[in-house]
């Protein structure tokens, strides 16, 4: 049964096309619709029947690139919609191409691992714009797929990280340190490293030590002797020594017990430390050693069912996977990345998949070689230029098919034969909601940094109208301040030269009031 409708796909799948694209920019193969420079699109009607939604971003075209997102920009608790996390990355500042100051054009947005239905943490590990923000479980079998600086792309199998291999090293002492984890709550004795990715603050009590550390790139997974450094900015070991605020390009070392007096005894304000990390990568059988290196991933999170490896599918007898479901996936050749979703549970428009079919499907009508899926059943969800194209809405209880007709390309949608202008976020209808997930993986073009020349550091500046300082520059990040109008300050310089950044369509400047220091729009600012 699978073979032949492996071969009903091949021959008789009918691709649809909504929106239009001006004749001046053909599609580059017939049947893709190109959305952006390096990114098509294609609808499958297939006979099953099934609508499947696919986009393809080609690895060649250095424009455009992957990232993952994180649902409300924290890992600690929180969840968002795909279409909510679109609209939380674009304009944001990326660390494509080795340094900050690039923005995300968002063009494609997919859901992405499984997670905690609670509290939306996701299960397993992520890496999110060169930052390792939560590691993948030691010896689980499976990881995920990876995205890396060089373009190159994989899917990892198990993995376990060596804790010799996991190490701070301290300049003024020449001294190292195990770092027990990352992005988790801290236990006893125990050097937990806090991450932008983590939420706000640390949410430690004050039984500890936390050192608040400026770094000059995101701690990749960067195995010794290579590192990623930072200069140390603030020891709170005082009265106040637990939830840290965590800046933008920051990390906070938390520290309790043997480990809290290891880490005093080897900083001091103003010292460079230097973080190495290493991931061991094995076969699923976690025994076998699997020659793939993490180093410099870029993008990365957990996947579930790895159904084709090197062309080949690869079988499961999980009722998760053997049973028809909407379906997200990721795979990839060497010349494009597919993102795929499936829409089910409708007998008369899509029923869904089975893993074997996914499996067959990109291999044998995508020419894919590597696959791995994503969350999915009602978390399938592939937004495009800020739309939902598939149609398969769930709220927590249950799935609804919506039978709203999405247009992404054109900004608008029809229902019941009336066709009118929608905005860029989600429209719901009665039958369902877009369902809220933990994270998921982007197609952005990656748009040069642009800088304005207003201020320059040291200049003296007031606040012209109450203004939110934030921990970064962008309202993707979160507010920790309110500075009233009239407060003075000076702009301060920045170790990674993002004085002036454009982000999130305003320009924004690093400022102290007083000891309050955060970035600030250019707008509320006035020469002093």
């Amino acid at each position: 049964m699978v073979l032949r409708n492996s071969l009903l796909w091949l021959f008789l799948f009918v691709p649809v096309f909504t929106g239009s694209v001006s004749a001046a920019v053909p599609a580059v193969d017939p049947g893709w619709e190109l959305i952006a420079p390096g990114i098509e699109y294609q609808k499958y009607q297939l006979p099953d029947p099934n609508n499947v939604f696919v986009v393809r971003m080609d690895r060649n075209n250095p424009a455009v690139t992957l990232e993952s997102s994180i649902a409300q920009g924290k890992l600690s608790e929180g969840k968002e919609t795909v279409s909510g996390m679109y609209a939380r990355y674009d304009q944001a500042l990326n660390f494509w191409g080795g340094a900050w100051g690039m923005r995300n054009q968002v063009v494609v947005a997919i859901n992405g691992s499984y997670y905690d239905l609670g509290n939306g943490i996701p299960q397993g590990g992520q890496v999110q714009s060169g930052w390792y923000a939560k590691r993948f479980g030691d010896l689980g079998g499976w990881s995920g797929f990876a995205w890396m600086l060089d373009r190159s792309a994989f899917i990892g199998e198990c993995v376990y990280h060596r804790p010799e291999k996991q190490l701070i090293t301290y300049s003024v002492t020449a001294n190292t340190q195990q770092i027990t984890d990352i992005n988790k709550a801290r236990g006893a004795d125990e050097l937990i490293i806090f991450t932008p990715q983590y939420n706000s603050q640390t949410g430690t009590d004050n039984s500890g030590v936390e050192v608040l550390v400026e770094m000059n790139r995101p701690i990749m997974i960067l195995p010794a002797p290579a590192y990623a450094s930072g200069i140390v900015r603030q020891i709170h070991n005082g009265e106040v020594k637990g939830n840290s605020l965590i800046p933008f390009n920051s990390i906070v070392l938390s520290a309790s017990g043997t480990a809290a007096q290891t880490l005093l005894e080897n900083v001091q304000v103003g010292s460079e430390i230097r973080i190495s990390q290493e991931i061991t990568s094995y076969k699923d059988d976690c025994s076998t050693p699997l020659p793939l290196s993490w180093t410099k991933t870029y993008a990365s999170i957990q996947g579930a069912f790895f159904f084709l490896r090197d062309g080949q599918i690869r079988d499961f007898d999980d009722p998760g996977a053997t049973n028809r479901n909407p379906r997200t996936a990721i795979a990839f050749n060497d010349q494009y990345i597919y993102f795929i979703v499936v829409d089910g549970r409708n007998f008369h428009h899509s029923v869904g998949m089975t893993i074997n079919e996914l499996a067959v499907f990109a291999r044998d009508v995508l020419g894919a070689t590597s696959g791995v899926a994503q969350d999915g059943g009602g978390s399938s969800t592939m937004v495009i230029n800020g739309l939902v194209v598939n149609n398969t809405y769930c709220n927590i209880y249950s799935c609804h098919w919506n039978y709203t007709a999405y247009i992404p390309l054109v900004g608008r949608y029809s229902q019941k034969g009336q066709s009118v202008p929608i905005a860029s976020d989600i429209i719901t209808s009665p039958a369902g909601i877009e369902r809220a997930v933990a994270n998921g993986m982007l197609m952005v073009i990656a748009q040069p940094g642009v800088y304005s020349t207003t201020f320059t550091p040291g200049d003296p500046v007031t606040i012209i109208s109450d203004t939110e300082v934030r921990l970064g520059p962008g309202t993707n990040y979160a507010s920790f301040s309110i500075v009233p109008t009239g407060t003075h300050g000076s702009i301060v310089d920045q170790m990674n030269g993002l004085d002036g950044v454009l982000a999130k369509s305003t320009y924004w400047w690093y400022v102290n009031f007083g000891g309050v220091i955060g970035w600030v729009p250019e707008g509320a600012l006035a020469n002093r």
